[in-house]
């Protein structure tokens, strides 16, 4: 059996050997899933001035973006890091990175969330289309939902349901996807949409998406709806 020593040296010089898979630099001290702790700093916070709304920095008067949700934010800069951490991250979650989407689901316990996130009814989440939730075997989306749920102590429901014909607005031009139609998202049969509701995403780019879930939401019954996504495309 090695000694305590030699197999700390053996460790350290393992790990000067690794590289980041972000930024290709040494993984180094605090490394997880593949990624340096400077790749992991690099979930950073959108802008203090942002609106309350759309989460973007505007001059002041009524928020310019389409919204039908009373409050909204978003926890990171999908941009934010050196390489963009959001951008890193999302896509290589979605094509089956099981140890990034583990320490991102536990950054996310931990993160401090808007205080308006506690006064809410219940949470739900944006929809995928079923042929893609089969495909990964899970959704993101869903699952942040859920954890911010037990975090505040709320009920999480899948209210809502996407047609699998809808296809990915990940792979659409900024002008297709604010054209997806109205009927693209619906409240699943046999619910009810009440109270003041916490609809959750992973990403929040041009909104169309949670357009869409906040619309049928409210023509379902919902008093507010409330939006909060683990990142905001700047």
């Amino acid at each position: 059996m090695l000694p305590a020593v030699l197999l700390t040296r053996l460790v350290q010089a393992r790990r000067s050997l690794l590289l980041c898979r972000g930024c290709l630099g040494p993984a180094g001290e605090g490394a997880e899933a593949g990624l340096c702790a400077r790749c992991w700093a690099g979930l950073l916070p959108l802008p203090e001035e942002r609106c309350a709304r759309c989460a973007l920095v505007h001059a002041e008067g009524d928020c310019p973006e389409a919204t039908a949700w009373h409050l909204g934010d978003a926890l990171w800069d999908y941009h934010g890091g050196r390489p963009p951490l959001g951008a890193l991250l999302l896509p290589g979650i979605k094509q089956g990175e099981t140890g990034w989407r583990k320490a991102l689901l536990s950054r996310l316990s931990r993160a401090p969330l808007p205080d308006w996130v506690a006064e809410v009814d219940q949470v739900t989440s944006a929809p995928g289309t079923l042929p893609r939730r089969l495909l990964r075997g899970f959704d993101l989306g869903a699952e942040a939902g859920r954890m911010i749920a037990r975090r505040i102590g709320r009920p999480f429901l899948p209210l809502l349901t996407k047609g699998w014909r809808s296809g990915r607005q990940a792979t659409r031009t900024e002008t297709q996807r604010r054209r997806l139609p109205r009927k693209a998202i619906t409240l699943r049969r046999g619910v009810a949409a009440g109270g003041t509701i916490l609809l959750v995403d992973d990403v929040w780019t041009t909104g169309t998406t949670l357009l869409r879930c906040a619309q049928a939401l409210l023509e379902g019954g919902a008093d507010e709806v409330r939006v909060l996504t683990l990142f905001r495309a700047l």
